[in-house]
């Protein structure tokens, strides 16, 4: 599984493949122990061993780690999930809230919302399947639901507009 992960501002690409994971193209022996009885967990990578208490975060992929004593805030994404949530950040506008577009091919499954409702950010707003997975999209802001461009059952390409959005006081 192929990993991307943002540590402290900066972009790592993980390879897991068992006992071995590829850190920026480099090949590494790796193991995974827990200590029974406490939330610490060893990491081995090549001939370093590393104390690590990981936390959840409060978004997808986020992590509060703790390594050897040092406070480490990451985020962990597959490749599919960080196209997405790229795409979603390179979409949103200063201005007001972006439109909801299709983050890849797929099925629109279900649409949560209806025209004039008044959302939140991060707020689920409509599902489409793609690759026999469902995938929920969120609103990147607060905003109000101006127009549904398209219907449950329907093919959309990537890129396609599916619900757009106005700011919460603007004028439609």
């Amino acid at each position: 599984m192929k990993y991307l992960v943002d540590v402290n501002g900066e972009r790592v690409v993980v390879e897991i493949d068992g006992a071995h994971a590829v850190v920026n193209g480099v090949r590494q022996d790796v193991s995974l122990t827990a200590i029974p009885g406490t939330p610490v967990r060893l990491v081995r990578i090549g001939e370093q061993v590393h104390r690590v208490v990981a936390r959840r975060g409060a978004a997808r992929g986020a992590w509060q780690l703790d390594v050897d004593g040092a406070r480490v805030e990451a985020e962990a994404l597959d490749e599919r999930m960080r196209a997405i949530k790229d795409l979603t950040t390179a979409t949103a506008k200063a201005s007001g809230p972006a439109p909801l577009v299709a983050p890849m091919p797929g099925l629109v499954v279900r649409i949560a919302v209806a025209v004039g409702d008044t959302v939140g950010a991060g707020q689920g707003l409509a599902v489409i399947e793609a690759m026999k997975m469902e995938n929920e999209l969120r609103a990147s802001s607060a905003g109000v639901v101006t127009a549904i461009r398209v219907v449950p059952g329907q093919a959309v390409e990537k890129g396609a507009v599916l619900i757009e959005l106005t700011a919460p006081d603007s004028p439609e």
